[in-house]
């Protein structure tokens, strides 16, 4: 088992000040793998001190001189992928080759995509040719705290990070206490990059200790915050009283509408996207609506497919599907299993308990529900788990207000060969992002939602644009 570790504060590792003991579990084995320092408000101090001191000269940085330092970033962050996949499948239960691939490699991507956009970032311009005289400045925003999930971690963490940095901002990252070795190796790389004292630091810590602290703190200009819309509203209460700004990817109940001219692969392409890192993730297509028409088929497909998927401990090699984090999300995923018995739902492949195979360990089986209705929990409420729920429509005007019909708007996706239909779609599914025939997003394009799955965006030059006040300036020349 790891040792605890120390905070990264003003760019030394340091002792906790009051610090309180937290193992964090291998959901493989429900057993402890790590024992770290969970903060309190004296070590949340010293952080947001460190980074307040440190912000005046790096915001004073030239763009060139803090795209250089995003630049050894990646480089150091390209030394550490094996750490940081075994880190990550580990403690959050990764399968290792997702680890090492999806898990890895999206924050290699992310800093990648930052560089890009911070070469062609338009720091200063004119307001327009007919008025040069007045400039249009893009600054930081000033001491960031940035507060990150467990089920995507690096992903996370370098989409707020590399963001932060080049845009002049200092910053006090608070990993998930349930994924925190990551964080710390990530911590390293900031350290082997070279950056000055404070302008990266790292409190370990929970929500209701560092992460309220760091909300509510005076001397916090931004949060910058990913997880749950229940968590995002508390940070949101405590941000109001200092008027800072808060930046919010949230939950999803994404819609993946099949239509009865989709290609031969999109009921299977559905499936196994849900799966994918055990459910856990906020753009999960986890609502499958499909079209009268193909709709027994689908669901004859969607549970053979569900079926074939493995499930097996985060440390094994091969495709397969690990554990979900803890036993606190072990236990939701199986009440809301049983309710979707409960209230009528067909269930056509998994079901509660573990996989026959696995009698220890944070397991679900991969589960499909069919004939389930907009009015079942189920279908309301994110599961966060490998669980997928098919619901059936009659046409075009009943599948976009069935997909729209949620509280949340992160991701939805379209399964259509007719051109114009995915046009009319795409315009009227109100979520920040919509992904058709399996093809993904652009590197840079922006990722987050709208209603309750959050404000911003993250990634590229709009990520960036995040972490940044605009300062109109006239009588530049005169």
């Amino acid at each position: 088992m790891l040792e605890k570790r120390q905070f990264y504060i003003n760019g030394e590792w340091v002792d906790p000040t009051e610090a309180r003991d937290h193992n964090v579990i291998d959901p493989s084995t429900e057993e402890p793998c790590a024992v770290i320092s969970l903060g309190g408000q004296a070590d949340t101090d010293k952080a947001v001190a460190a980074a307040k001191a440190a912000l005046p000269g790096w915001m004073a940085t030239q763009p060139e001189e803090r795209l250089a330092a995003l630049e050894r970033v990646y480089a150091e962050y390209k030394k550490r992928s094996e750490d940081l996949a075994q880190a990550m499948s580990m403690e959050m239960g990764a399968p290792i080759e997702l680890a090492r691939t999806s898990q890895f490699g999206a924050g290699l991507g992310h800093l990648k995509n930052f560089i890009n956009a911070a070469r062609d970032f338009e720091w200063e311009k004119p307001l327009r040719e007919d008025h040069p005289d007045t400039i249009i400045r893009h600054e930081a925003v000033g001491v960031c705290a940035l507060i990150t999930p467990w089920n995507w971690p690096m992903n996370q963490i370098t989409l707020k990070v590399g963001a932060a940095l080049v845009a002049g901002n200092t910053m006090v990252l608070k990993p998930s206490e349930e994924s925190p070795i990551d964080a710390m190796i990530f911590a390293e790389v900031m350290d082997a990059a070279g950056l000055p004292k404070g302008v990266f630091n790292l409190v370990n810590g929970d929500g209701a200790g560092v992460g309220s602290q760091l909300s509510a703190h005076k001397d916090v200009d931004m949060v910058s915050f990913t997880g749950s819309t229940r968590a995002g509203i508390l940070i949101s209460k405590a941000a109001a009283d200092t008027l800072k700004r808060v930046h919010l990817e949230l939950g999803g109940k994404g819609a993946n509408l099949v239509f009865a001219d989709a290609d031969d692969k999109a009921v299977k392409r559905g499936v196994l996207h849900m799966m994918n890192n055990s459910g856990q993730s906020c753009n999960a297509p986890s609502r499958m609506f499909v079209e009268a028409s193909r709709y027994d088929a689908a669901v004859e497909e969607a549970a053979e497919v569900a079926s074939k998927v493995t499930v097996g401990p985060a440390s094994e090699e091969g495709r397969h599907i690990g554990p979900v984090v803890n036993e606190t999300q072990w236990n939701k995923i199986q009440d809301l299993i049983q309710k979707g018995i409960d209230e009528g739902a067909r269930l056509v492949a998994g079901g509660v308990g573990r996989p026959e195979h696995l009698n220890k360990g944070f397991y679900v089986r991969p589960t499909v529900f069919a004939d389930v209705t907009p009015d079942m929990t189920i279908a309301r409420e994110e599961i966060f788990g490998p669980v997928l729920s098919i619901l059936k429509f009659e046409g075009e005007d009943e599948a976009v207000a069935l997909a729209n019909d949620t509280v949340y708007g992160l991701t939805n996706y379209v399964q259509s060969t007719d051109v114009e239909r995915r046009h009319r779609l795409a315009r009227q599914l109100r979520s920040g992002m919509v992904e058709m025939n399996g093809q993904s997003r652009g590197p840079g394009a922006p990722f987050g939602g709208m209603k309750a799955s959050g404000n911003g965006r993250e990634g590229g030059a709009w990520g960036i644009h995040d972490f940044v006040e605009v300062k109109a300036i006239s009588g530049w020349s005169a």
